[in-house]
């Protein structure tokens, strides 16, 4: 068959140099004819220099002439994978596997031999494995993988991303497009994520979790994304990144919550129930002896036949009761606060950032904390369950405070600084809700007083009482210009 016009011209060497494996071709006396470019590069010749040279040279181990009493030269011969070692011109061995080919083409005093570089081979074959068992993992997680160009603002999203979306397999996403199927609600919370990501001083890592409405049904689900920014003389280039649905988690997390929440206002209703029971006993005795002297008092008193004496000794009982009555709720009261302590050294800032974690799990989402904890901050010493107990339910009011008000930027600043001079640290946390009135302001530690439809107004009562018992102070500021503010101390360790 004659070359087409194209190819006429092309010379043998030219059609061998571009070929991707390295390959030499050899005569019958074992001595090289022609080696392309890719043999020069693997064994570490210069052009042209292995021309010439024995086989030996480079292959020691490669026998020819036992290949040539085994076969017939008169038909190609092709004879695969024999693995041994090739010797580049600084001596250095290399494993490889080498295919023998016999053309007839070529005559049959001309053998081509092509070498295979096993690590890179094995480098391949690893790569290969690899890229299946992440496909695989990726599957059974049911992750989908996008790719965002920050220079052009472009986007790249996998099959799985899209299904999870609700979009076609070819449908063009844009930023725009993907911002339009995010909750509302939940937007500024994603942006504000990005927004960290973004700043050259972070390290870059992007996590946030939001609600989309699905474009092919309509359906709401949760999204949870993570993503690393990269960065270019100190500019965001690019954030590649892995998503999945998490509806099925939120919807348990949320009966959990519920749960919990059922079970805590079960709880303080028979605490609160059973101290009042146990007050009413205990002072019941007292009040009633009042009730009796007074009575006598006053009978005595409206027929005018209360002599001064007697009339002082009913009094006398009264005050002696009321005083026993006193007496007998104040230790109730040190009865039931009474607890065995047991304190420990404690880093602040870890249990700061644990009790987030934890109030985010047990449902109480929508709210952005902003930490300020100062560095090397002296471990407190302290109940850690306490006091997580503690910052739990402040955390916990600020955020039913700012939602119960309709404030939109739910922020809660949490800050934790040393007081040198009293050797303690102080904790405050402030929310972004409306805050207290001054007539307000003065019960909010009063036990049984709340400002919430389902309170029972312990919650602040309580917290006092285990900060106190763990050697701090809590107390409110009424100083704060917007939301309330309510501060800690606890002691050092040291």
């Amino acid at each position: 068959m004659a070359l087409t016009p194209s190819l006429e011209h092309l010379s043998f060497q030219a059609l061998f140099n571009a070929l991707a494996d390295a390959m030499l071709l050899v005569d019958n006396a074992g001595y090289i004819l022609l080696a392309n470019s890719a043999a020069h590069a693997l064994l570490g010749y210069t052009s042209g220099a292995i021309c010439g040279l024995p086989l030996k040279t480079l292959i020691p181990k490669l026998d020819l002439k036992q290949r040539n009493r085994q076969h017939d030269f008169g038909s190609s011969f092709i004879n695969k994978n024999n693995k041994l070692t090739a010797l580049t011109q600084d001596g250095r061995e290399l494993q490889v596997s080498i295919n023998l080919i016999s053309p007839q083409a070529l005559g049959q005093s001309t053998v081509v031999i092509t070498l295979y570089d096993d690590r890179r081979r094995q480098a391949e074959e690893s790569l290969r494995i690899s890229e299946e068992r992440l496909h695989l993992a990726k599957r059974a997680a049911g992750l989908g993988v996008y790719d965002r160009d920050l220079t052009n603002n472009t986007l790249y999203w996998d099959e799985r991303s899209r299904e999870l979306w609700g979009l076609e397999p070819d449908e063009e996403i844009t930023y725009e497009k993907f911002e339009s199927y995010i909750h509302p609600d939940d937007r500024a919370g994603r942006y504000a994520a990005l927004c960290r990501a973004l700043d050259p001083a972070s390290n870059g890592e992007y996590q946030t979790e939001f609600r989309i409405t699905r474009k092919n049904d309509g359906a709401e689900c949760w999204i949870a994304t993570v993503g690393q920014i990269s960065f270019e003389d100190n500019e965001p280039v690019r954030l590649l990144g892995l998503m999945r649905d998490i509806t099925e988690h939120k919807a348990m997390e949320n009966q959990n919550h519920e749960r919990r929440n059922e079970t805590e206002a079960l709880v303080k209703r028979q605490i609160a129930v059973q101290t009042a029971s146990a007050i009413a006993h205990e002072i019941n005795q007292p009040l009633t002896a009042i009730s009796a002297y007074s009575e006598v008092a006053l009978h005595s008193l409206k027929n005018n036949n209360m002599s001064s004496e007697n009339l002082c000794r009913a009094l006398e009982g009264c005050v002696a009761q009321a005083q026993r009555a006193g007496d007998t709720l104040h230790e109730l009261l040190n009865f039931l606060r009474q607890s065995e302590l047991v304190v420990e050294p404690t880093n602040i800032n870890r249990l700061v950032k644990a009790s987030i974690d934890i109030a985010k799990k047990d449902g109480y989402g929508g709210f952005h904390p902003l930490l300020k904890l100062e560095q090397d901050m002296p471990l407190v010493l302290c109940n850690p369950l306490q006091v997580q107990k503690v910052i739990l339910n402040l955390v916990r009011n600020a955020i039913e405070a700012i939602h119960g008000s309709g404030v939109t930027a739910a922020n809660i600043t949490i800050k934790v600084r040393k007081m040198a001079k009293k050797n303690m640290a102080l904790v405050t946390v402030q929310d972004s809700g409306p805050g207290f009135d001054n007539e307000t302001a003065k019960r909010i530690f009063e036990p049984f007083f709340t400002t919430k439809s389902k309170g029972i107004g312990m919650g602040l009562a309580i917290s006092r009482s285990l900060i106190e018992a763990n050697g701090g102070k809590l107390w409110h500021d009424p100083d704060t210009k917007a939301g309330a503010t309510i501060h800690f101390t606890l002691p050092f360790s040291l």
